[in-house]
């Protein structure tokens, strides 16, 4: 009995790749409904983790965040992915109006670099950007979590208009 229970609380990177890529999904799904970036009637609410999220009914956005978890997946499976950005922008300007900063540690099995390894064939439906960064901004660290292979830290960085030269 006891080797059995000791069995249920091993992971492996390719589980802990699994639940870090979801939490990523959630993730972008809670920002985009909690930063008004889509409208709130195009997210349905479900329960997930005893938990009520909402998530988006967009095909568009559904599609695009499936690909970006199934991308980070297998990047996180191989160790190469060290740090997730999600940015919102005006529409109008360009201009980076929030930056949420997702950092991964993974454990000492792997090398780890910044973002991700130069050699690191990229999907087509990846593009590579500039890193997107505000001037003088405001942060806020939130909880981290950790899968005992990969460890996720969270920074979310505001456009300070207070800091804005008029």
């Amino acid at each position: 009995m006891a080797s059995r229970t000791a069995t249920k609380d091993i992971i492996t990177l390719r589980g802990s790749a699994a639940i870090v890529s979801e939490f990523f999904g959630y993730a972008a799904n809670s920002i985009l409904y909690n930063r008004g970036v889509y409208p709130e009637e195009s997210f349905s609410k479900v329960k997930k983790y005893g938990l009520p999220l909402l998530l988006t009914q967009d095909d568009g956005v559904k599609a695009f965040i499936a690909n970006l978890t199934a991308q980070l997946t297998e990047w996180l499976e191989s160790g190469k992915l060290q740090r997730v950005v999600l940015v919102i922008m005006s529409k109008a300007t360009s201009e980076v109006q929030e930056r949420w900063n997702f950092s991964i540690e993974t454990d000492g099995v792997f090398d780890v670099l910044a973002y991700t390894d130069k050699d690191l064939a990229v999907p087509f439906t990846w593009i590579e950007s500039d890193p997107k960064l505000i001037a003088n901004p405001q942060m806020v660290k939130l909880h981290s979590f950790d899968t005992k292979i990969h460890k996720v830290d969270t920074l979310v960085s505001y456009k300070n208009d207070e800091w804005d030269e008029q």
